[in-house]
Order: structure tokens, then sequence, then C-alpha cells
């Protein structure tokens, strides 16, 4: 173990706060942490784990260089992908937006998230290696004045800012005049950018500035933009999935519903009918890739390989 990663496990990085328990997964809120300026987190570092990344697990790296980027802009239209040199040497200015995905493979970082990680579970009083089906260390590097256009996400998130400062605008996933029910159910089923941003909805967002220090947490599902100030920014999302996908499963199941017809009802108002599409995509649901090839079947008609 290095002397870094010996430091790491030797310090608390989440601040405690009285929110954890009672609001996690259900409400975003802002809490505090350690991490600011840390050694780890500086631009060299980062570009070197960025580096590392392609050349090891280049799956876990994505990055794109677009200026004027939309709030309701989707991802696949983010516009040029220059040489990962490039991008990381003109960060100040390529507005340019450079995920890194699984950092804990780094073993450095690994001490850092896996130390935030359970002073996160015993905050929240969950014991997440019970509950999560995937973890994340998730690095953001993004040129000043980038945006980070309007998503929901799979994971539960814990979203620290180490260095630089923008805002985060979120809203309540449980206001259907945000995010539709129909907006779900495709994201969970077909569609990775579902959710559709709405201007005249904005007035409604809860917008928190973060700076070095401060961090929210984002609920599975809670819709939110990003937009840096005019400066390069880092953060570090801790996340999840969550293992148990049954609320998923119920959302998939309308989803095929809806395209046979059917006017499903929304997970929570009938126990029995919930239950039942939990069976039918727990016994039959392939992956999201692949539901066009579920529908087709449930209509009795022939597939066709892909």
């Amino acid at each position: 173990m290095s002397v870094m990663t010996e430091a790491a496990a030797a310090t608390q990085y989440i601040i405690p706060s009285s929110d954890f328990a009672g609001k996690f997964n259900r409400e975003s809120f802002v809490f505090h942490h350690n991490l600011a300026q840390h050694p780890l987190f500086t631009l060299p570092r980062l570009f070197q784990l960025a580096r590392d990344t392609q050349r090891s697990r280049p799956q876990d790296l994505y990055y794109d260089a677009a200026q004027n980027v939309g709030i309701g802009q989707r991802w696949e239209t983010m516009g040029d992908k220059p040489p990962l040199e490039e991008a990381m040497e003109q960060i100040d200015q390529a507005g340019a937006w450079i995920t890194l995905h699984q950092a804990q493979e780094d073993p450095e970082y690994g001490a850092i998230f896996h130390e935030c990680m359970n002073e996160l579970a015993s905050l929240t009083g969950v014991d997440f290696k019970k509950v999560m089906r995937v973890e994340d260390a998730l690095i953001f590097i993004t040129s000043p004045n980038r945006v980070t256009t309007y998503h929901i996400d799979r994971e539960c998130n814990f979203l620290l800012q180490v260095s630089g400062s923008k805002t985060i605008h979120l809203f309540d996933r449980k206001d259907r005049e945000v995010l539709s029910e129909l907006e779900i159910e495709r994201f969970w089923t077909v569609d990775n950018n579902a959710a559709t941003y709405k201007p005249a909805q904005q007035d409604k967002a809860k917008s928190i500035r973060l700076v070095p220090g401060n961090a929210v947490h984002i609920p599975v599902n809670d819709p939110h933009w990003l937009k840096n100030d005019d400066n390069v920014s880092v953060s570090l999302s801790v996340n999840f999935t969550w293992r148990d996908s049954e609320l998923a499963n119920v959302y998939r199941a309308n989803h095929l519903l809806r395209k046979l017809g059917m006017k499903p009802s929304p997970p929570g108002q009938s126990a029995i009918k919930d239950g039942a599409k939990k069976a039918i995509i727990a016994a039959s649901y392939v992956p999201a890739r692949d539901t066009v090839r579920l529908l087709r079947r449930l209509k009795g008609k022939p597939t066709r390989a892909t």
C-alpha cells in the first residue's frame, strides 16, 4: 500500500450532517466533504489517470469537445471528439467534457472511493454492499462554461465538487409535469435520453452552486442539468446502482403494455398489478437493447437476429 493509500484510509472525507438517513434517495440535499484541492484531483494527475484509462480500460473513458451545448441536447449530438491529449491540453478552452468511470480501479483513487462509500453507508444507515449491483467512482473534468445536458440517471449519486465551481439545477422526480410516466418508462427500457427538458418548468428547479467542499445527493431518476462557471471544474461522483430492479421492471412492463395499446397504471397504485408486472419482466426481460424483440414476442410476431 502506498503512502497516499494509507493516508486515504485514515482520513474522514464526508462531513456528517443530519440529512442523510431521512432524505437518502428520497430527495436531493447538500452536504460537505474534505476532498477539495486533494493532490489526486490536480489536473496533471487526472490527465495521467485519463491516459491510463484509455490504455487499459477504454470503455471507461468518455469525452467530447462541444461549444454552446444546449440544455436539452441529446447525448449523441454532442459534436467533435478530438484526440484525448488535445482535449486535455486545451481543457481551458476546448468546451470539453471528460468522464472517467471506475476510477477506483486505480488503487489510490480506490482507497478514497471505498472510504467515502463506507462513510456514506454509515451516515445513511444502509449497507451498500447488500443493496448495490455496480459501484462507480466517476470523475468529471469539464471546460469553462460547459453545460451538462438535462437527464436522469440509474445511479444513486453523491456528487462532490473538488475544484472549480458550477451550478446544478435539480428537479423532483415525483412531479409529473417535469418528468412524465412515459419518459420514465422509455428511460428504463429503450432510451437513456428519454427525459425531455421543459423550459416552462425551469422555475421548479432547486438551483445549487457547487464550490470546492460542497456536495449534493442526487436520488435515482431526479432530473438535473449543470453549467460550469468560467473555470475548469473537477467533480467526483460516488455512486452505485441498486441490485433491486423491481421498480424499474414495473416501468419496463408499462412500456411494453403501452406498446400493445393498453393504458397501464403507474407504479404504486396497485400492489397486485405491480407484483404481476414485476414477475412477468423478471421471468422474461432481456437487456434494454433487446426490448423490441421481447415486444414482438409478446405480440406473437417472429423476432429477427441482430
